[in-house]
């Protein structure tokens, strides 16, 4: 999800083949849970700046609405239905308001990714704090946030149309992150996921239909599958995937090769992992992977308005030990991993799970796939002060349309390029 920290010093996201197993059930007479604090993430709702994107984009309804809802259940089956629909609403709403279709709901920029991540969060603290008056486990509870997360991400929702008349492209985007940087931040590639939902888009191969999901800035969420469980039933049935992410000032980067390492910065929940990128099979685990992205082609492309990279770039210890040494042409035989293209954060490893997850599957030779990283989005001058800006302004917009646009003709020039797999 980074390139290395040092050189640019700004975060940049993020694109196994075991599913994650859902927490079970507990029996009806576990005692009940005294509910636990709200988390690092959530406690971040209580700031100015959340409150007044909810309010501007009509979606500081979503918590209250829940949370009443959920007061009126008075069994695990009742809260279950309560997260199912009211996730699967909030995500159908955000995507809706994406694409111009019903109210605003307030001022802001209806290509704002940021009143979903937000509402979510409230959403999840409704769940997290809540006092039912029936025995709720901390296995059941977990597996209402567990539910909630899927459906309101995107994740239950990715479906097809029936026959072969429409190419199938999965593509996903991640949330806002270090927001203790700064909490106004917005990620392009969240937005990306929100206009592109469910639309066609017309490729020199035919038209082709785009679903996508959004993925959680949070190891603990990739450590348990989070990436696998949502992309494997779908893999062998697309044409194209690809994970994005917000990469580097000013320019996009198709990255060539996603390492296997955790270089431990914090997450949203302020937590750090440095490690190898846990996966099931370890024994088999390998330390790179790479893309199957007509990188050449869309290189050649030359959408606008910002450059696209074919980015080859990785830091390895090589073989037989040493210090990181940073390779301008990709891995060495028998190196270990220290970063990839897209660096050692959770884009990088987005990239490696989902394309470790395709060669897992049989699909490396017929599958195009990987990762985009986008430029960053950027407020405008004058407004780049966390402590006086404000939550949004003219240019912040209009970066933010010009990359989802962008990211729409990528993918249109990568199935346009037919089913030629690189790599």
């Amino acid at each position: 999800m980074t390139y290395r920290r040092v050189r640019l010093g700004v975060l940049g996201l993020a694109l196994s083949a075991a599913l994650s197993v859902p927490l079970s059930p507990a029996p009806a007479s576990a005692a009940p849970s005294a509910g636990p604090s709200p988390t690092t993430e959530e406690q971040r709702l209580d700031r100015a700046v959340p409150r007044e994107i909810l309010r501007r984009s009509g979606f500081d309804d979503v918590a209250p609405e829940f949370g009443r809802a959920l007061a009126r259940a008075h069994s695990y089956a009742q809260a279950r239905r309560v997260v199912v629909r009211q996730g699967s609403a909030l995500w159908r709403r955000a995507v809706e308001r994406a694409q111009g279709r019903g109210p605003a709901g307030g001022d802001l920029s209806r290509d704002d990714d940021r009143p979903l991540y937000w509402a979510r969060l409230g959403m999840t603290r409704e769940v997290r704090t809540w006092r039912p008056g029936f025995g709720l486990s901390d296995a059941r509870r977990g597996a209402l946030l567990d539910r909630l997360e899927q459906t309101s991400r995107g994740q239950s929702d990715i479906r097809y149309p029936g026959g072969g008349h429409l190419r199938r492209v999965l593509l996903t985007g991640f949330d806002p992150f270090t927001l203790d940087r700064d909490i106004r931040i917005s990620n392009p590639s969240g937005a990306t996921a929100l206009a592109l939902d469910g639309t066609v888009i017309r490729t020199a191969a035919g038209p082709a239909r785009v679903e996508t999901a959004v993925f959680p800035v949070r190891w603990q969420d990739f450590a348990e599958g989070t990436v696998e469980r949502t992309l494997r039933p779908y893999l062998p049935g697309v044409d194209l995937f690809t994970t994005v992410s917000q990469g580097r000032v000013g320019r996009f980067d198709i990255e060539r090769t996603n390492g296997a390492w955790r270089g431990g910065f914090p997450d949203n929940d302020d937590v750090s992992r440095t490690e190898t990128v846990p996966v099931t099979d370890p024994a088999t685990q390998p330390q790179w992977t790479s893309t199957t992205l007509p990188y050449a082609a869309v290189v050649a492309a030359r959408t606008d308005p910002f450059p696209v990279y074919d980015h080859t770039e990785v830091t390895e210890i090589p073989a037989g030990g040493g210090d990181p040494v940073v390779r301008p042409d990709g891995p060495t035989a028998g190196s270990t991993a220290r970063a990839g293209g897209g660096g050692d954060y959770l884009s990088n490893e987005i990239a490696y799970r989902a394309t470790l997850l395709r060669d897992r599957l049989g699909l490396h030779g017929t599958l195009p796939g990987g990762h985009v990283h986008t430029p960053v989005l950027v407020f405008g001058p004058g407004n780049t002060d966390p402590a006086t800006g404000t939550v949004t302004d003219p240019e912040f917009v209009r970066n933010r349309l010009d990359i989802i646009a962008q990211v729409r003709s990528i993918v249109t020039v990568a199935l346009g390029a037919g089913a030629r797999v690189t790599g």
